[in-house]
């Protein structure tokens, strides 16, 4: 699981931020992100500083060193695209829209690092009807190609990104299929074609 400096660090990243303006917004020296990540000087963020960088991340305190609160909730970042459950999106926009907050006790349920899921949007209907076009999907960075194994992940295959079930075959092929009929499966494909975004652990959306 990430450290608080790692943490920071990817987000830093994700952003495309860099160490010196964020030092300057905290009213802080120009080093003085630099050496608490790379460093580890000052050894914990100060309360204000902390308060300060997780409402500009749009994160949970707890996740940059603060305790947990008892009723606290933890955010996870709505992106700002949609995983095609249908001919697929091509993707040229990751920007988080938006957060959606969460028992964290429960989001420890889901995954082994929290601060690595996502919410994203299903496109399309040839994953219904376990998805449906709307319906808002969790997902799992952090459980990805290294832990492939039968279920439903988000993906990218030439460029566009999807939903869709994978079913891990032998001498590193994989099948991506649809749960819906009328749409096409693709056996027998190079694992090497796709890039693994992670596994959709969970769905909500409006009842139908």
């Amino acid at each position: 699981m990430e450290n608080v400096r790692e943490t920071l660090d990817r987000l830093i990243r994700e952003r495309g931020d860099e160490y010196l303006a964020l030092s300057r917004m905290l009213g802080r020296n120009a080093a003085y992100m630099q050496q608490f990540i790379k460093r580890g000087v000052p050894k914990k963020l100060d309360e204000d500083d902390r308060r300060t960088l997780a409402t500009y991340f749009g994160v949970s305190e707890s996740i940059l060193g603060a305790p947990e609160r008892e009723g606290a909730l933890s955010f996870v970042p709505q992106l700002a695209i949609g995983a095609s459950a249908g001919p697929g999106t091509v993707v040229d926009d990751e920007a988080a829209k938006g957060r959606m907050g969460f028992d964290p006790r429960w989001l420890r349920k889901l995954s082994s690092n929290p601060n690595g899921l996502t919410m994203i949007q299903v496109s399309g209907d040839s994953m219904e009807p376990t998805l449906a076009n709307g319906d808002d999907i969790m997902v799992d960075g952090a459980d990805g190609a290294g832990k492939l194994r039968s279920g439903i992940y988000v993906i990218r295959l030439d460029d566009v990104l999807m939903v869709k079930r994978i079913e891990p075959g032998k001498r590193g092929q994989v099948s991506v299929l649809s749960d819906n009929p009328v749409h096409e499966d693709m056996s027998a494909l190079d694992i090497s074609r796709l890039a693994i975004v992670g596994r959709v652990v969970w769905t909500g959306h409006k009842v139908r």
